[in-house]
């Protein structure tokens, strides 16, 4: 796929074949025809690609791109830290000049899959005497780097996803840096609109997973009469999901056209999050008592689910075992689904976004308006 262009059919030669959008919608109903998937490496394709085609070297371009592209190297991203999650210009990890490197302290978390990638992207401080939007860079970090280590972060569905990562004046050459130095925040703003049109689309567990129609036709399958409480959650599910479905062709038609996602994005990751908790929480409460169980769903098998990449995901100890018929998504992602409205910034943050720059809103007070980073880190 790679080599033919059709991972990124939409991108310029040599990575793309400048595919219009009807190409590629045709491109993509013949992968669906197929069976086929592009490399699974959402952070790689989606979000660290687009970047450093925007603002990368073409050395960087050359080095980087064919690895994404490929599958062969898989990449993460390291941007959330323990005290800047929200507020994520208030970040502190530090990258020093020295000489041709830059060495870089600090700590990152909620690194989804970094002790399985080969690089990361990563935001860190390179001046902190500048406000705190204005001294940040973006920088491409080996995650073997002598002085990086992690620590695994378990949820409570016993998934190892998540990660944190530490940085111990681990040095990086400055060639690494994506773009001008300060440039930080712009690229992370592209890199952060990426990642919200990604986890709202597809499945409800931020793009995978059992979607509201994978639902209704279980439902529909295993028989027996809904009450009418549970009717109406459904047919108000189903509802939801056709509107996520026409605001994703209407965020597909701006992308396909060359637009990058703004604010719009955050519109969709709002609804697309609790969509995906209410598709959950019903699937829950249908299986009844039986719900109460470990690796428990609705009952009976769903075979199209076995097809959707989720094998990378650890699911909890023992229910595959346990429970042979019965898919244990299920119980993962309602375990998993409060996590929906806090990553990829929260429901709240999503909701100041779409307040301020669809609304018109007045903007929320900024007490540290005029201050620099280290101004704002006085007692």
């Amino acid at each position: 796929m790679y080599e033919a262009g059709y991972v990124v059919p939409h991108w310029p030669a040599p990575w793309g074949v400048d595919a219009d959008p009807m190409h590629q919608v045709i491109i993509d109903e013949e992968f669906n025809r197929a069976g086929l998937k592009r490399p699974d490496n959402a952070i790689g394709i989606g979000w660290a690609a687009p970047v450093i085609l925007l603002a990368g070297t073409d050395e960087q371009q050359a080095r980087y791109l064919p690895g994404i592209f490929s599958g062969e190297e898989y990449w993460c991203q390291l941007f959330s830290e323990p005290d800047s999650g929200s507020d994520l210009a208030s970040l502190s990890t530090r990258a020093v000049r020295d000489g041709d490197e830059y060495v870089v302290t600090g700590s990152k978390t909620w690194s989804s899959f970094a002790h399985k990638s080969k690089y990361g992207i990563l935001l860190a401080r390179t001046d902190a005497d500048t406000p705190k939007h204005k001294g940040i860079s973006y920088f491409i970090m080996p995650m073997d780097a002598s002085g990086l280590t992690m620590q695994p972060i378990i949820d409570m569905s016993t998934a190892h996803s998540f990660n944190q990562v530490f940085f111990d004046e681990v040095r990086i050459p400055a060639a690494n840096r994506v773009g001008e130095e300060g440039d930080g925040w712009r690229l992370a703003v592209a890199t952060l609109a990426n990642e919200r049109a990604s986890l709202s689309s597809g499945g409800s567990l931020w793009g995978i997973g059992p979607t509201a129609r994978t639902l209704v036709d279980l439902v529909g399958r295993v028989g027996g009469a809904l009450n009418p409480l549970l009717r109406d959650r459904l047919a108000q599910i189903y509802c939801e999901s056709e509107v996520l479905r026409l605001l994703q062709l209407r965020m597909l038609s701006a992308r396909l056209q060359g637009k990058t996602p703004g604010s719009e994005a955050s519109v969709q990751k709002i609804l697309s999050d609790e969509h995906g908790q209410h598709v959950m929480e019903f699937a829950k409460d249908f299986a009844g008592t039986a719900g109460l169980l470990e690796g428990s769903g609705p009952a009976g098998p769903v075979p199209k689910l076995q097809q959707d990449g989720l094998t990378e995901i650890n699911f909890p100890r023992g229910a595959a075992s346990q429970f042979p018929d019965v898919d244990p998504i299920w119980h993962y992602g309602f375990v998993f689904q409060p996590a929906l409205t806090l990553g990829g910034g929260t429901f709240a943050i999503q909701r100041n976004i779409v307040a301020e720059q669809v609304l018109g809103l007045p903007r929320e007070p900024d007490v540290e308006a005029g201050q620099t980073w280290s101004e704002t880190r006085r007692p």
